[in-house]
């Protein structure tokens, strides 16, 4: 099977379970963009790649737990998706920093989203952009195991 016929499946198979779920009963309407360009746009990222979708989940389940909006530990939801190895230099990160080592800032972003950039040797490039507001953004690249969809890096720039 070709990459282009697999990645045709995938998204078939995932617009079927989106149609079984009823999640596709209605037309989905954009938010407002705001002056920085960038939006919370959950439905049109999903409709992505798997490693864009998984970093997006990711980050709005920690998100969530850091804000208190969703009654998880933070840690517990690092330790769900990202590799143990990932989890114990992110912990170093914010200790040298003084600040969340998945956000790379002292506050949570207000917006975000997610790209899927690059796929090399089983890996994912996935970039995440921040915004809190006007003009201040910037990307956070994550690389995913395309094997089992785990997180294994989490950096400033990109691993490839």
């Amino acid at each position: 099977m070709t990459r282009s016929s697999t990645m045709r499946n995938v998204l078939a198979g995932t617009a079927a379970l989106l149609l079984a779920g009823g999640l596709a009963a209605g037309p989905v309407q954009a938010a407002p963009v705001p002056s920085a360009g960038i939006t919370h746009a959950p439905v049109q990222v999903r409709a992505g790649t798997p490693a864009a979708e998984r970093v997006l989940t990711f980050f709005e389940e920690y998100r969530a737990a850091v804000l208190g909006e969703s009654g998880e530990d933070p840690r517990a939801v690092r330790e769900a998706y990202l590799s143990a190895h990932l989890n114990y230099r992110l912990d170093a990160w914010a200790a040298q920093h003084d600040a969340d080592p998945v956000f790379r800032a002292q506050n949570v972003p207000g917006e975000w989203r997610v790209h899927q950039e690059d796929e090399q040797y089983g890996f994912a490039s996935v970039r995440l952009t921040e915004a809190w507001g006007g003009a201040a953004s910037q990307d956070v690249w994550y690389t995913v195991r395309l094997t089992d969809r785990k997180i294994v890096e989490l950096n400033d720039r990109p691993a490839f």
